[in-house]
């Protein structure tokens, strides 16, 4: 019997790449969807600093001003939380109580790092002691490093607020993330701030299936590489008759829906601001889908990010607010119809995050 030639599966080139992420991360056109919404859509927004996430929803939905968020935060319908790549997220509540506890084994991997640090210490002890002393009264990161080292005083004080983060799912609580309001770092359970205990992990399937409508079309590495989980692609092969498959530029098979949106490459992709440590630059094994190779680490210098312009859907430069300007510093020559988008879209930001303020926008010198 002869047997049925398969069809090599179809080759999506960089720009096919980039113009689906980009419909799915809302940055080829503006939805008008609420911020939660958003937050629940992107499975988080990264939160290392508090601008950042009121920057992502400004570049994703019209209609978006700071309020909305902060009102959601404060009514503890969204949360910051640690949760994927050990980095803060801003979540929903849902989310947090769920997704947190899916990523738990990384979390509990990253206990094993700070190891020589905690000799001696029963960390089923401190995780208890942790939640009784946040619980009473949300503690800043010092005050629990403080507490917890009077029980344990010959281990390292950094490694023992660590283990608490990874055991526990603290949150910060407001005013810490609200637009316009100070407020330091200061920790509670997500059960006891949300009022309700945590989930049971979701099935891996669901969350493959949250992440490709998000960050898709994607490799198994990559969703590893978002989650900072190993191990996911058994989760891929069960939902393998449910999914279509394609390859990179480079062999390497990219899982999808079948209805998600894949834009011809040559679709418009208009400037978009985006903060530091954006979602859409660290999802991915391969980011070639948004930084070209020749701007590979100009976003980022150490432990510091940048906040980052597209153009034409990839990375393209620096920005950022200084005192009386928003300043550009494109990585090329940009023509005079881009150079009118960039003005133009920077000058929406201004009116979307700080209406009222007297900001100039000014074009630098590139960064070498």
């Amino acid at each position: 019997m002869r047997k049925t030639a398969v069809s090599p599966a179809p080759v999506l080139g960089t720009r096919a790449l980039n113009r689906a992420t980009l419909a799915r991360q809302w940055l080829l056109r503006r939805e008008r969807r609420s911020a939660l919404d958003t937050v629940g859509h992107l499975l988080g927004l990264q939160a290392q600093n508090v601008r950042p996430p009121y920057y992502a929803l400004a570049a994703r939905l019209d209609g978006f001003a700071p309020a909305e968020l902060s009102v959601a935060m404060a009514g503890r319908a969204a949360v910051r939380i640690v949760t994927m790549r050990s980095t803060i997220h801003t979540h929903t509540a849902e989310d947090c109580l769920t997704l947190r506890p899916f990523v738990q084994p990384a979390r509990e991997r990253e206990v094993t790092v700070f190891r020589k640090g905690l000799v001696g210490v029963d960390l089923d002890r401190l995780a208890a002691l942790a939640r009784e002393l946040v619980e009473a009264e949300p503690r800043t990161p010092q005050q629990l490093r403080e507490a917890l080292s009077a029980e344990w005083p010959d281990a390292d004080p950094q490694a023992l607020g660590i283990a608490a983060r990874c055991r526990l799912p603290l949150v910060q609580v407001t005013p810490r993330g609200l637009w316009g309001e100070s407020g330091r770092v200061a920790l509670t359970t997500a059960e006891h701030w949300l009022g309700r205990p945590a989930e049971e992990p979701p099935a891996p399937e669901a969350v493959v299936r949250r992440y490709l409508a998000a960050f898709g079309p994607a490799s198994v590495k990559d969703m590893q590489t978002w989650s900072g989980l190993t191990r996911l692609r058994p989760a891929f092969e069960r939902l393998r008759p449910e999914l279509v498959t394609f390859r990179d530029p480079n062999g390497v098979e990219l899982y999808d829906l079948p209805d998600a949106p894949r834009p011809d490459p040559d679709t418009p992709a208009p400037p978009r601001f985006l903060p530091e440590f954006d979602n859409l630059l660290l999802s991915h094994a391969d980011r070639t889908r948004v930084i070209p190779p020749e701007h590979w680490g100009r976003s980022w210098q150490g432990n510091v990010a940048y906040r980052t312009l597209l153009v034409d859907g990839f990375l393209a430069g620096l920005w950022a607010l200084r005192d009386d300007a928003l300043v550009i510093e494109p990585f090329g020559r940009l023509g005079a119809d881009r150079r009118e988008d960039v003005v133009a879209e920077a000058e929406r930001l201004l009116t979307v995050l700080h209406p009222g303020a007297s900001y100039d926008i000014r074009f630098a010198t590139v960064r070498t």
